[in-house]
């Protein structure tokens, strides 16, 4: 992988991610599918935050989730609006993009690894946790999202092609 690569394929999915953030009703954030699911506005803070693991990806060579005697990850507090979620994934996104094009290509072959308390669960090279970790990983939520959405009979955005609330291109 190339830096230009991972600039163009985090752009696309950028692209398709901000309007299904913009269709989200700022009264149905609290709103959940079901008690072991996030609600919309978490779920939407965690899409809005994926892209800030770019930075710390390409300038580090391990993460520890639940380091041993340290404070473990949190997940992000959700914010009150749709306007602060897109002005999140907004700044992330900004910032995703700096990290891309201050990184060499080598880089993207150096290898790193994700741990939990101190036990590995991978190590891939940079380009492959880019687009696993975090590509893949912000489409995934991505999906739900719009399942959320259909589920609150909100019409669900284009992000890569026609769906059926926008048939047309």
């Amino acid at each position: 992988m190339t830096s230009a690569s991972i600039l163009a394929q985090l752009g696309h999915i950028l692209e398709g991610t901000r309007p299904l953030i913009a269709a989200l009703p700022d009264d149905s954030l609290d709103w959940r599918p079901h008690d072991r699911s996030w609600t919309l506005g978490e779920l939407a803070a965690h899409i809005a935050n994926i892209p800030t693991w770019t930075a710390g990806t390409l300038n580090a060579s391990e993460l520890d989730l639940a380091p041993v005697g340290g404070e473990p990850m949190t997940p992000v507090a959700p914010p009150k609006t749709t306007a602060d979620l897109l002005a999140a994934l907004d700044q992330a996104a900004a910032e995703a993009r700096s990290a891309v094009e201050a990184t060499s290509d080598e880089t993207f072959l150096e290898p790193w690894s994700l741990l939990v308390a101190g036990e590995l669960r991978f190590t891939l090279p940079k380009g492959a946790v880019m687009r696993s970790f975090i590509l893949d990983h912000l489409i995934h939520h991505r999906a739900q999202l719009g399942v959320y959405l259909r589920l609150l009979d909100v019409p669900v955005p284009q992000t890569m092609g026609p769906t059926a609330d926008f048939p047309e291109m």
